[in-house]
Protein backbone atom coordinates (compact mmCIF):
# COMPACT_ATOMS: atom_id res chain seq x y z
CA UNK A 1 0.00 0.00 0.00
CA UNK A 2 1.60 3.27 -1.13
CA UNK A 3 1.00 6.39 0.87
CA UNK A 4 2.17 9.88 0.15
CA UNK A 5 2.92 12.52 2.75
CA UNK A 6 -0.26 14.39 1.83
CA UNK A 7 -2.44 11.31 2.30
CA UNK A 8 -0.81 10.55 5.62
CA UNK A 9 -1.44 14.11 6.80
CA UNK A 10 -5.08 13.90 5.69
CA UNK A 11 -5.56 10.60 7.52
CA UNK A 12 -4.08 12.03 10.71
CA UNK A 13 -6.43 15.02 10.57
CA UNK A 14 -9.55 12.89 10.25
CA UNK A 15 -9.52 11.89 13.91
CA UNK A 16 -9.36 8.50 15.55
CA UNK A 17 -13.08 7.67 15.30
CA UNK A 18 -13.36 8.38 11.59
CA UNK A 19 -10.01 6.86 10.72
CA UNK A 20 -10.94 3.55 12.38
CA UNK A 21 -13.83 3.18 9.97
CA UNK A 22 -11.51 3.22 6.95
CA UNK A 23 -10.73 -0.15 5.39
CA UNK A 24 -7.41 -1.63 6.26
CA UNK A 25 -6.96 0.92 9.05
CA UNK A 26 -4.23 -1.09 10.75
CA UNK A 27 -2.20 -1.21 7.57
CA UNK A 28 -2.52 2.55 7.19
CA UNK A 29 -1.45 3.05 10.80
CA UNK A 30 1.58 0.81 10.37
CA UNK A 31 2.54 2.63 7.19
CA UNK A 32 2.22 6.01 8.90
CA UNK A 33 4.64 4.95 11.60
CA UNK A 34 7.32 4.49 8.94
CA UNK A 35 7.08 8.08 7.71
CA UNK A 36 8.31 11.26 9.31
CA UNK A 37 6.14 14.19 8.36
CA UNK A 38 7.94 17.30 7.15
CA UNK A 39 7.45 20.49 9.18
CA UNK A 40 4.46 22.38 7.77
CA UNK A 41 4.09 26.07 8.67
CA UNK A 42 0.45 26.48 9.69
CA UNK A 43 0.85 30.26 10.11
CA UNK A 44 2.20 32.56 7.43
CA UNK A 45 4.37 34.38 9.93
CA UNK A 46 7.09 32.80 12.01
CA UNK A 47 8.65 34.33 15.08
CA UNK A 48 12.36 34.76 14.88
CA UNK A 49 14.22 33.05 17.69
CA UNK A 50 17.50 34.55 18.79
CA UNK A 51 19.80 31.96 20.32
CA UNK A 52 22.39 33.46 22.58
CA UNK A 53 25.84 31.91 22.64
CA UNK A 54 26.61 29.62 25.53
CA UNK A 55 28.53 31.35 28.29
CA UNK A 56 31.50 29.39 29.49
CA UNK A 57 32.29 29.40 33.21
CA UNK A 58 35.51 28.87 34.99
CA UNK A 59 34.45 26.36 37.62
CA UNK A 60 37.51 26.99 39.75
CA UNK A 61 36.84 30.73 39.84
CA UNK A 62 33.05 30.99 39.74
CA UNK A 63 31.97 28.00 41.81
CA UNK A 64 34.93 26.79 43.82
CA UNK A 65 35.62 29.95 45.80
CA UNK A 66 33.27 30.81 48.66
CA UNK A 67 32.16 34.41 49.28
CA UNK A 68 34.11 36.46 51.77
CA UNK A 69 32.84 37.21 55.24
CA UNK A 70 29.54 39.10 55.20
CA UNK A 71 30.17 42.65 56.44
CA UNK A 72 28.41 43.78 59.60
CA UNK A 73 26.35 46.44 57.79
CA UNK A 74 24.95 43.77 55.45
CA UNK A 75 23.72 41.50 58.26
CA UNK A 76 20.28 42.02 59.76
CA UNK A 77 21.16 40.83 63.29
CA UNK A 78 24.97 40.65 63.46
CA UNK A 79 26.43 38.88 66.48
CA UNK A 80 29.70 40.01 68.04
CA UNK A 81 31.59 38.37 70.89
CA UNK A 82 34.28 39.68 73.18
CA UNK A 83 36.18 38.23 76.08
CA UNK A 84 35.58 39.99 79.39
CA UNK A 85 39.32 40.41 79.82
CA UNK A 86 39.82 41.47 76.19
CA UNK A 87 39.12 44.60 74.21
CA UNK A 88 38.55 43.34 70.66
CA UNK A 89 35.16 42.27 69.29
CA UNK A 90 34.85 39.18 67.09
CA UNK A 91 32.09 39.28 64.48
CA UNK A 92 30.65 35.90 63.60
CA UNK A 93 31.51 35.70 59.88
CA UNK A 94 28.11 34.53 58.64
CA UNK A 95 24.94 35.74 60.34
CA UNK A 96 23.73 32.98 62.70
CA UNK A 97 20.25 32.20 63.95
CA UNK A 98 19.45 33.18 67.54
CA UNK A 99 16.76 31.63 69.74
CA UNK A 100 15.91 33.29 73.07
CA UNK A 101 13.73 31.68 75.73
CA UNK A 102 12.97 32.66 79.31
CA UNK A 103 10.97 31.50 82.29
CA UNK A 104 9.84 32.66 85.72
CA UNK A 105 10.57 30.97 89.04
CA UNK A 106 7.34 30.66 91.00
CA UNK A 107 6.90 29.34 94.55
CA UNK A 108 3.49 27.67 94.87
CA UNK A 109 1.74 26.50 98.04
CA UNK A 110 -1.25 24.22 98.24
CA UNK A 111 -3.51 25.38 101.08
CA UNK A 112 -7.12 24.88 102.07
CA UNK A 113 -9.32 27.56 100.51
CA UNK A 114 -12.94 28.26 99.90
CA UNK A 115 -14.92 25.99 97.66
CA UNK A 116 -15.13 28.53 94.86
CA UNK A 117 -11.36 29.04 94.68
CA UNK A 118 -9.11 26.69 92.75
CA UNK A 119 -5.40 26.41 92.20
CA UNK A 120 -2.41 27.10 94.38
CA UNK A 121 -1.17 30.18 96.21
CA UNK A 122 1.72 31.93 94.46
CA UNK A 123 3.89 33.33 97.20
CA UNK A 124 6.83 34.71 95.31
CA UNK A 125 8.27 34.70 91.84
CA UNK A 126 11.48 35.83 90.19
CA UNK A 127 12.80 35.80 86.68
CA UNK A 128 15.11 32.99 85.66
CA UNK A 129 18.08 33.27 83.29
CA UNK A 130 17.46 33.68 79.59
CA UNK A 131 18.43 30.65 77.53
CA UNK A 132 20.18 31.64 74.32
CA UNK A 133 20.90 29.29 71.42
CA UNK A 134 23.16 30.44 68.60
CA UNK A 135 23.21 28.26 65.48
CA UNK A 136 25.38 28.97 62.47
CA UNK A 137 28.07 27.69 60.13
CA UNK A 138 31.66 28.43 59.22
CA UNK A 139 32.89 28.29 55.62
CA UNK A 140 36.31 27.77 54.14
CA UNK A 141 37.74 29.63 51.17
CA UNK A 142 37.22 26.88 48.57
CA UNK A 143 34.76 24.02 48.31
CA UNK A 144 37.11 21.14 47.49
CA UNK A 145 40.76 20.46 48.07
CA UNK A 146 43.04 19.58 50.93
CA UNK A 147 42.12 20.07 54.58
CA UNK A 148 44.48 23.01 54.93
CA UNK A 149 42.85 24.76 51.99
CA UNK A 150 39.17 23.93 52.59
CA UNK A 151 38.42 23.60 56.27
CA UNK A 152 37.76 26.91 58.13
CA UNK A 153 40.33 26.13 60.81
CA UNK A 154 41.09 29.74 61.78
CA UNK A 155 37.43 30.55 62.38
CA UNK A 156 36.98 27.24 64.19
CA UNK A 157 39.88 27.95 66.56
CA UNK A 158 38.71 31.50 67.19
CA UNK A 159 35.17 30.42 68.06
CA UNK A 160 36.47 27.62 70.28
CA UNK A 161 38.48 30.16 72.31
CA UNK A 162 35.30 32.08 73.13
CA UNK A 163 33.05 29.15 74.04
CA UNK A 164 35.68 27.69 76.39
CA UNK A 165 36.53 30.92 78.21
CA UNK A 166 35.88 30.26 81.93
CA UNK A 167 35.13 33.92 82.72
CA UNK A 168 32.24 34.24 80.32
CA UNK A 169 31.96 36.45 77.27
CA UNK A 170 30.32 39.71 76.32
CA UNK A 171 27.85 39.67 73.45
CA UNK A 172 26.54 42.41 71.20
CA UNK A 173 23.31 41.65 69.33
CA UNK A 174 20.28 43.90 68.88
CA UNK A 175 17.55 41.55 70.21
CA UNK A 176 19.68 40.80 73.27
CA UNK A 177 20.23 44.50 73.87
CA UNK A 178 16.47 44.99 74.05
CA UNK A 179 16.39 42.44 76.88
CA UNK A 180 19.33 44.00 78.69
CA UNK A 181 21.64 41.05 77.98
CA UNK A 182 25.29 42.00 77.58
CA UNK A 183 27.00 38.93 79.00
CA UNK A 184 26.50 35.21 78.53
CA UNK A 185 27.95 32.03 79.98
CA UNK A 186 28.28 29.10 77.60
CA UNK A 187 27.02 25.81 79.01
CA UNK A 188 27.06 23.59 75.95
CA UNK A 189 28.48 23.80 72.43
CA UNK A 190 28.58 21.34 69.54
CA UNK A 191 30.36 21.11 66.20
CA UNK A 192 28.27 18.43 64.45
CA UNK A 193 29.09 16.58 61.26
CA UNK A 194 28.36 18.86 58.33
CA UNK A 195 28.03 17.98 54.67
CA UNK A 196 30.68 19.72 52.61
CA UNK A 197 34.44 19.74 52.85
CA UNK A 198 34.60 23.47 53.63
CA UNK A 199 31.58 23.75 55.93
CA UNK A 200 31.46 23.36 59.71
CA UNK A 201 28.19 23.94 61.56
CA UNK A 202 28.06 24.91 65.22
CA UNK A 203 25.51 25.35 67.98
CA UNK A 204 26.07 27.28 71.19
CA UNK A 205 23.76 27.05 74.22
CA UNK A 206 24.31 29.75 76.80
CA UNK A 207 22.64 31.58 79.69
CA UNK A 208 22.38 35.29 80.30
CA UNK A 209 24.74 36.63 82.95
CA UNK A 210 25.19 39.83 84.89
CA UNK A 211 27.72 41.36 87.24
CA UNK A 212 26.76 41.07 90.90
CA UNK A 213 28.22 42.77 93.93
CA UNK A 214 28.26 40.08 96.61
CA UNK A 215 29.93 42.25 99.22
CA UNK A 216 27.56 44.37 101.32
CA UNK A 217 28.93 47.00 103.64
CA UNK A 218 26.93 47.19 106.85
CA UNK A 219 27.98 49.40 109.75
CA UNK A 220 31.67 49.27 108.92
CA UNK A 221 31.50 45.49 108.64
CA UNK A 222 31.70 43.49 105.45
CA UNK A 223 29.41 40.53 105.21
CA UNK A 224 29.89 37.89 102.55
CA UNK A 225 26.63 36.55 101.13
Amino acid sequence: MGLTNQSILLASLLGSKIAKKLPRFEAVQNEMSKHVLPPIPFLPLQKEVNIEPVVTYDWDVDYNVMPAQIPENQQFFPVKLKKITGNQWYLLPYEPMITISGRNNIIKRDVAKKNNLIGSIKERWSQNDYEITITGALYGAIETGSIEECYPKEQFKKLHEFVTDPKGIEIDCYPLKLLGIQRIVVEDFTFPFTKGENVQAYEIKAYSDDSYDLLIKRESEICII
